[in-house]
């Protein structure tokens, strides 16, 4: 039986490789978003009545709202929510604009989380689901000049973490994925970036900015690859999908090393830790 994906934001990016990856298996339907649905006529060469094509800004309610509707009207089930709609911000965290990390919030987290919301109660009907949420490495390592990005993705991070425990008894379960640099447009297009007015104060940020914009296009990242992953992990692995999923070398690398400090801090601490507690 053919699984219903809905997915987010496939105009580009993630979502556009995983969405026309998707268009050409034969026990899938998928139903495509984007802000302007002529952005999506590349699904069209796939199209044999198992393709529904939505507008959808995940920052209106309303149209989420209708975007489900839809899918369950047509399809009956939705199987897999992949929140993949999303943008980037580099800045530095003192010179951060308040009007676009704010919307950068609105579409990342609060996004995500009305999207999903939405989904839920159909999953908690038929008793089963998935709720892909596209992270990144920058939901679990610090990286400078993202500082604002990395507040969404950790935050998708603890929210997906705690959510997955609540829905688990009725059969939903969730996964993140967290991809490293692909070749995406990520940092281009889809990232808004503010030079600092203080280059002498922060060479770190103007090195890394550099660094970012020089390797525009040639990011290790392989997204058709990411896109048959994905579709692989669930479709052949899906009773032992991780909750974490990296993408790209880099990704495993840097979780790896961030969570082995951790551990290793909450280890040198520990008596210091329960030292603070009341005697038993």
């Amino acid at each position: 039986m053919a699984k219903t994906w809905l997915i987010t934001g496939t105009s580009t990016g993630f979502g556009n490789y995983l969405a026309r990856y998707l268009a050409q298996q034969d026990d899938v339907n998928l139903v495509a978003t984007a802000r302007h649905t002529e952005d999506l006529d590349y699904l069209d060469q796939y199209d044999h009545g198992q393709i529904l094509k939505l507008a959808l800004d995940v920052t209106n309610d309303d149209q989420i709202k209708d975007v489900v509707a839809k899918t369950v009207d047509k399809f009956g089930t939705i199987d897999v929510l992949d929140n993949n709609a999303g943008l980037g911000y580099f800045s530095t965290f003192e010179e951060a604009d308040d009007h676009d990390a704010r919307y950068m919030f609105d579409v990342n987290v609060w996004g995500l989380i009305h999207m999903t919301q939405a989904v839920l109660p159909v999953m908690r009907k038929q008793k089963s689901g998935l709720v892909i949420s596209l992270s990144s490495v920058a939901g679990l390592v610090g990286v400078p000049s993202l500082s604002m990005y990395n507040g969404t993705k950790f935050a998708v991070e603890g929210m997906m973490e705690a959510m997955a425990q609540e829905v688990a008894e009725d059969g939903i379960k969730v996964m993140l994925v967290e991809p490293s640099a692909f070749r995406t447009d990520w940092s281009g297009r889809s990232s808004n970036k503010k030079e600092t007015a203080f280059p002498d104060d922060y060479k770190l940020f103007v090195k890394t900015l550099q660094a970012t914009e020089a390797g525009e296009g040639k990011e290790p990242g392989d997204p058709k690859k990411a896109a048959e992953i994905i579709y692989d992990q669930v479709e052949n692995h899906y009773d032992e999908l991780p909750t974490h999923l990296p993408l790209g070398a880099a990704a495993a690398e840097g979780g790896e090393q961030q969570f082995t400090s951790l551990a290793a801090d909450m280890k040198k601490y520990s008596d210091l830790a329960k030292s603070a507690d009341f005697p038993n």
